[in-house]
């Protein structure tokens, strides 16, 4: 058995993290299966090797499929080069996080719309896993999710808004469910190097909110993060700054550091399981990164956040603490309080006991959709 596993990377450590937990389920319920993913610069070769997968054919040119050239070489010699077709692939799982919307043009929701068609030719099993939907307000996009569902054997809206997006697009159907996050199942590490007692509030910025927001917000965000980093430093919280991901959350962090003098700690890990364990053991967050949130709430931890999408806003929701949203653009005193929910402890109790409890709820649900995906699967 062939699985491609698309849209999970390596450079963007929400999408590593699904990647991880994908792996970790398909390989218990499928100890002898292969895996194979499209080559990219968020897949580099040295990453994917590590992990056994093989190179999956799928060159595309100004919408065009290229990858079916490939046929001209013989199998034998694709073998040795461990290169897969799509006629090869029996499993297809999608774990984009958030791809297929307006909000990212329409290139993505075509190239899904056109290689769902191939794959329900070839006659593989196609699942959607939970992710942001939508929305679908460009007249390409809506006809591009429209043939995507009718070739796609189950796809899951990770909230409520997602899945009103795309049902309000393709009416609703049977092959579309509603399912949190499934990060929330796999279990962190912590680094042994880590110090819980000197690293104890986690900042988590995020340049997204730089450059996926108006310009209000935008302008408004590096000075809101210092506003809080001093505010921490002020009530003696021990906070520190994670680096989830990439050189631009890394300036952010060090601009942030630099107008308080340098008193945080900015922590560049590279594993996203460590990284998850990492957020795990914290008293508390702030953070604009969404897998930094997820890893931080489905464990427990009281956190606060600031987005640039819909999907902020349902995870916060989900989880039962729909104050822990700030706005970038409020006054200091409203900044101030919002901290002063997650550190006073009275308050602290309360709201960590709700998403404790809403936490596992929803890790219920995650098993629930990884049961519908399996029934997809053996069909």
């Amino acid at each position: 058995m062939m699985i491609e596993i698309r849209k999970a990377g390596f450079v963007n450590k929400g999408a590593e993290l699904m990647l991880y937990a994908v792996l970790e389920k398909m390989k218990k319920e499928f100890p002898d299966a292969k895996f194979c993913m499209v080559p990219s610069a968020s897949a580099p070769y040295e990453k994917r090797i590590v992990l056994g997968f093989y190179q999956k054919v799928n060159l595309w040119k100004k919408g065009i499929r290229f990858g079916n050239l490939v046929y001209m070489v013989p199998k034998k010699l694709r073998d040795r080069y461990g290169l897969v077709m799509d006629s090869e692939v029996d499993i297809v799982l999608d774990a984009a996080g958030f791809s297929y919307s307006d909000q990212w043009g329409k290139g993505s929701t075509a190239e899904l719309a056109s290689s769902a068609k191939s794959w329900k030719k070839n006659g593989a099993k196609v699942v959607l896993l939970p992710q942001a939907l939508g929305p679908y307000e460009s007249a390409i996009n809506k006809s591009s999710i429209k043939k995507a569902v009718e070739n796609i054997d189950l796809i899951f809206a990770r909230e409520r808004i997602s899945y009103e997006y795309i049902t309000n697009a393709v009416g609703k159907r049977d092959n579309i469910k509603l399912a949190p996050d499934f990060t929330n199942l796999i279990e962190g590490i912590v680094p042994d190097d880590f110090d819980a007692n000197t690293n104890r509030f986690c900042i988590v910025p995020n340049y997204r909110m730089i450059d996926k927001t108006s310009k209000e917000q935008s302008e408004a965000y590096l000075p809101f993060m210092i506003t809080c980093a001093r505010y921490l430093l002020e009530k003696d919280q021990k906070p520190f700054i994670l680096v989830h991901e990439g050189a631009n959350d890394l300036m952010l962090a060090n601009k942030i550091n630099d107008a308080v003098d340098g008193k945080l700690n900015i922590i560049k890990e590279a594993h996203p399981l460590k990284i998850k364990g990492i957020l795990g053991v914290c008293e508390g967050t702030i953070g604009s990164r969404f897998h930094g949130l997820v890893s931080a709430l489905s464990q427990g931890v009281p956190s606060l956040a600031t987005g640039w999408s819909h999907k902020y806003k349902m995870l916060f929701e989900d989880y039962g603490f729909a104050d822990g949203l700030l706005d970038v653009t409020a006054s200091k005193e409203e900044v101030h309080k919002k901290i002063d929910l997650i550190i006073d402890e009275a308050n602290k109790s309360k709201i960590k006991n709700i998403i404790e409890s809403r936490s596992i709820e929803l890790k219920k649900l995650s098993e629930q959709m990884w049961d519908d995906v399996m029934r997809v699967l053996r069909d």
